[in-house]
C-alpha cells in the first residue's frame, strides 16, 4: 500500500512537472512570437497610397500659433485647383530634384569649400547672388497672411533656407504662375522698403542697391536648378494666426522670379540663420517650432510655433550637433540603426563622424554613409525574402513588387540618436513609391563616407519633430499629426 501511494505521488508530481513545463514552453513561445510580431509593421497595402480626396479626419492638432501643412501635389492642395498650378510631378522627377538639392548641400558643407559665405558673381548687369540648390522638389507649404490688409500667401517651408520671400507686383522682371493673387506692396499700409544705408541691408550677404533715387536694398537669390528670386529687401506685417502677428518682418519682395516654386507664392525660411523666421520671431516664440508631415499627400500635417509646439507626450530629445563652418542647417548625432529589433553591428557613431549628420525638411530621401546603407540594405533584404523583387531606380536600388498582396509585413527600422534617444520610423518612412508594382526601401547611399548624412522628410512623416533652437535640442514623438 505504501509503495502504491508513493508511485501515485511520483506520477502526480511528474504530471504536474510536465504540465508546468508545457505552460512555460507555450508562454515562452507566445512571448517569442509576440516579440517577433513587434519587429514588423503589418499593413494594408492601400494605406500606403494617397486617396483621390482630402481626408478631413487627418487634420493636425488644434494648437495656438499653428498652421496646416499641405502637400503641394495632393488633393488637399488649393494649388491644384483652377488649373493655375502644375498638377502632378512624377516620382522620377522628384528623385532628380532631390538629387540636385543633396548635391548642393554636400558641396556647401564640404570641408574643401568655404561654407555658405562663398558668393557667386553673376554678369556685370546683375548683383552678387548667394548660390543655393535648396529648393528641391518643394513638397510642403503653409498659408500665412502678409500686409495690411492681409493677403493670404502659400509659402513652401524649408529648414535649410534662411530668407522668407514672395512674388510682388509689378513683377518688374518676371513672375511665374501662382494660385494666390500676387502680393502688391502698393496696396499695403504697413509695407516698407529697406534702404541701402540701413544696417539690415549691410548685414545681408547677397544685398546690393537699386539705381533709383531712394536707393532701396536689393536681394538676389539664385538656386542651383536656375530657379531665382530677385527683388527688394523689405519689412511688412506678417500674420500667422488671427492672434499671432509679427510686425516689421524682414522678407524679400520678389520682382524677378523663376523656377520650381510654381503654384506657391514663395518660401518661408526656417533655418538657424540670423534673418530666418525662427530668429526674427525669437521674442515671440522663443526659437521653438515643430511640424508633422502627413503620411500621404491626401492628409494634412501642421507647423506650430512657440510653447504649444512641444506638447506631445511622446517626445524624446537629443542635442543638436555642431556643423563646422555652418550656421543654417540643424545638426544631429546618429549613433546607431536597428532593423527588425536588431542593432546593426557595422553601424555606430563612428560611422557618421567623418561627414556629420543633419536633419532637413526639404530633402526627400535619407542619405547614409555607404557602410551604413550597405548594412541596412542587407538586413532589410533578409526580412523581405518572401516578396518578389522589382526593378530599382537610379537612386533606390531595393524594390519589391507587392501587386499580388493586400497586406504586407515590413521590418521595423529604428534610428538611435545621442542621449539614448531611439526613434521608430513609421512604415511610410521605410517604403517609397507610387504603385504596388514598385515600392522601394526609402534610403540611399552617399558617394563616400565623408559626405554628410541627411535625415530626410520621408523618414520624418507622421512624427512630431520639435526644434528647440534656444535649448539646443531636437525632439521626436510618434503620432505627431493626430
Amino acid at each position: 500500500m505504501h509503495i502504491q501511494m508513493s508511485s501515485f505521488l511520483l506520477a502526480s508530481l511528474a504530471l504536474l512537472f510536465c504540465i508546468s513545463s508545457l505552460e512555460k514552453s507555450f508562454a515562452f513561445q507566445a512571448t517569442k512570437e509576440s516579440n517577433n510580431l513587434r519587429q514588423y509593421h503589418f499593413v494594408h497595402l492601400n494605406s500606403l497610397f494617397p486617396s483621390s480626396s482630402c481626408s478631413s479626419s487627418a487634420k493636425g492638432p488644434k494648437r495656438k500659433a499653428s498652421l496646416e501643412v499641405v502637400h503641394k501635389h495632393g488633393p488637399c492642395s488649393q494649388l491644384n485647383h483652377s488649373g493655375k498650378a502644375e498638377a502632378t510631378i512624377s516620382h522620377n522627377d522628384i528623385m532628380n530634384l532631390d538629387n540636385e538639392r543633396v548635391k548642393y548641400i554636400q558641396s556647401r558643407l564640404s570641408k574643401n569649400l568655404g561654407g555658405e559665405n562663398r558668393v557667386k558673381e553673376l554678369d556685370s548687369t546683375t548683383l552678387p547672388a548667394k548660390s543655393g540648390r535648396l529648393i528641391g522638389s518643394a513638397d510642403y507649404y503653409v498659408v500665412v497672411g502678409l500686409g495690411t490688409p492681409k493677403r493670404d500667401l502659400s509659402l513652401i517651408f524649408d529648414t535649410g533656407s534662411y530668407l522668407t520671400w514672395t512674388q510682388c507686383e509689378p513683377c518688374a522682371g518676371s513672375c511665374y504662375k501662382q494660385q494666390d493673387p500676387i502680393f502688391d506692396p502698393s496696396k499695403s499700409s504697413s509695407y516698407t522698403n529697406i534702404k541701402c544705408t540701413s544696417s539690415l541691408c549691410t548685414q545681408f550677404r547677397s544685398a546690393g542697391c537699386s539705381s533709383s533715387t531712394d536707393a532701396s536694398c536689393i536681394y538676389d537669390v539664385k538656386y542651383g536648378d536656375n530657379s531665382i528670386s530677385r527683388g527688394f529687401l523689405s519689412q511688412e506685417r506678417l500674420t500667422i494666426t488671427a492672434t499671432d502677428i509679427v510686425h516689421d518682418f524682414l522678407f524679400g519682395c520678389g520682382q524677378d522670379n523663376e523656377g520650381l516654386f510654381r503654384g506657391t507664392a514663395g518660401l518661408m525660411g526656417l533655418s538657424r540663420h540670423p534673418i530666418s523666421f525662427v530668429q526674427q520671431t525669437s521674442s515671440i516664440y522663443n526659437k521653438i517650432f515643430s511640424y508633422c508631415l502627413p503620411s500621404t499627400p491626401s492628409s494634412l500635417g501642421h507647423l506650430t510655433f512657440g510653447a504649444s509646439a512641444a506638447t506631445n507626450a511622446n517626445l524624446k530629445y537629443t542635442p543638436f550637433s555642431t556643423i563646422s563652418g555652418e550656421n543654417s542647417f540643424y545638426g544631429l548625432d546618429i549613433v546607431g540603426i536597428s532593423v527588425g529589433g536588431t542593432k546593426l553591428p557595422a553601424v555606430s557613431s563612428s560611422t557618421f563622424s567623418a561627414g556629420g549628420s543633419i536633419i532637413d525638411s526639404g530633402t526627400v530621401i535619407t542619405r547614409l554613409p555607404p557602410t551604413a546603407y550597405a548594412a541596412l540594405r542587407s538586413a532589410f533584404r533578409q526580412f523581405m525574402m518572401k516578396y518578389p523583387v522589382a526593378y530599382g531606380t537610379r537612386l533606390l536600388d531595393t524594390c519589391y513588387d507587392f501587386s499580388g498582396y493586400k497586406e504586407i509585413s515590413v521590418p521595423r527600422i529604428d534610428f538611435e540618436f545621442a542621449g539614448g534617444v531611439k526613434v521608430e520610423l513609421p512604415l511610410v518612412g521605410i517604403l517609397y513609391g507610387e504603385s504596388a508594382q514598385q515600392l522601394c526601401l526609402a534610403f540611399a547611399a552617399n558617394g563616400n563616407g565623408n559626405d554628410i548624412t541627411i535625415f530626410g522628410n520621408v523618414q520624418q512623416k507622421t512624427l512630431e519633430v520639435v526644434y528647440d533652437v534656444e535649448g539646443g535640442r531636437i525632439g521626436f514623438g510618434a503620432a505627431g499629426c493626430n
